[in-house]
């Protein structure tokens, strides 16, 4: 028989699952908050797994993965221990930002600190609470406030044991990226915990796509590490594509933007991608593509100004064509499971 999991004051006895409320800085209010950690406690030996979601207030397709994840049968079989978050940053859910009180961005806060600022405080609980507990972890995002982002894997793909879970999740674009300062995934790196970064969608929006594909991604790793009993898949078994840079291509001018090109998109060096007109003159400006790839990342409002991030491009030393081809037939695949909950339309 395994040992109780122990959270707080809390201990769950193997087979069990519990809802904690971990202790946050109250408001200057003095409203009491709290962050909701569900943690379900297998009957078996096995990985610590953590999936996090809303460290972005307004990044909220994770929180409904979280939801979807938490009411999935197969983790009535769980080995190991899985610890759900599905809103870190609450300060930031409560008003629609990315976020906390004092303006600062949580996910360049960590590891944080008892002593320091609002959101080193938040990050420190975090890490001292979750983080160290687990052997692996999964972090939820989205694109920010009115920009949107094909569903992507962002992790060390130069570490082999992280390649191969990055590969597990599904998705047909990964992105290595370098760790940032001051990121939730670069104090778990440095704790020797192996962390995926998931991002999908916009901001302050629900996407159906994004979320069911971030579902599957999450069971698919922990099917990975032993977690969950592998499936026989039926799916395409097509491995996918590694982009090791990305590059944004950014307004020219200020004005209206007509976006002609979706996310998915091959875009070769000079193609036309919008145009930027004048509401005053009319004028038209058009936006380039300045690099071979495709497109990963979008704005969603036609109002830019100069010099503004419009679109994003990955660039990949495989056939960028057979990418696109790629993310086309995933998310038709995503969208017609119709084993799944009804979609959010």
């Amino acid at each position: 028989m395994r040992a109780p999991f122990q959270i707080q004051d809390q201990l769950i006895a193997p087979g069990q699952r519990a809802l904690v409320d971990l202790a946050l800085p109250k408001l200057n209010s003095h409203t009491f908050l709290s962050m909701p950690v569900h943690v379900i406690h297998g009957k078996k030996e096995g990985p610590c797994l953590f999936v996090s979601a809303a460290i972005h207030g307004d990044e909220l397709n994770g929180v409904d993965i979280i939801r979807r994840l938490l009411e999935a049968k197969a983790l009535r079989r769980l080995s190991g221990t899985l610890i759900a978050v599905p809103v870190v940053n609450v300060y930031g859910l409560i008003h629609q930002s990315r976020y906390l009180p004092d303006r600062r961005d949580l996910n360049r806060s960590f590891p944080g600190s008892a002593a320091g600022s609002l959101a080193a405080r938040v990050a420190h609980v975090f890490m001292e609470e979750i983080v160290r507990r687990c052997t692996h972890g999964i972090d939820l995002h989205t694109g920010a406030i009115h920009r949107t982002n094909l569903p992507q894997i962002r992790a060390d793909l130069d570490d082999p044991e992280t390649d191969r879970l990055a590969r597990a999740f599904g998705v047909p674009v990964l992105l290595n990226s370098t760790l940032r300062d001051g990121s939730l995934r670069e104090a778990a790196t440095a704790l020797g915990i192996r962390m995926l970064l998931y991002e999908a969608g916009e901001g302050l929006r629900f996407d159906e796509f994004c979320i069911r594909a971030g579902l599957a991604g999450v069971l698919n790793v922990m099917r990975e590490l032993g977690m969950l009993s592998k499936q026989r898949r039926q799916e395409r078994e097509t491995a996918p594509f590694v982009a090791r840079s990305s590059a944004w291509i950014r307004a020219s001018e200020s004005g209206l933007l007509r976006t002609l090109v979706p996310l998915g998109a091959r875009v070769q060096r000079g193609d036309i991608l919008g145009f930027i007109s004048d509401p005053s003159t009319g004028a038209q400006h058009p936006v380039a593509a300045q690099t071979r790839g495709v497109v990963i990342g979008r704005i969603q409002i036609p109002s830019v100004h100069e010099g503004e991030a419009v679109y994003h491009i990955a660039r990949f030393r495989d056939d960028h064509e057979e990418v696109a081809d790629e993310v086309e037939a995933f998310q038709q695949e995503c969208l017609d499971d119709t084993a799944l909950d009804p979609p959010i339309v």
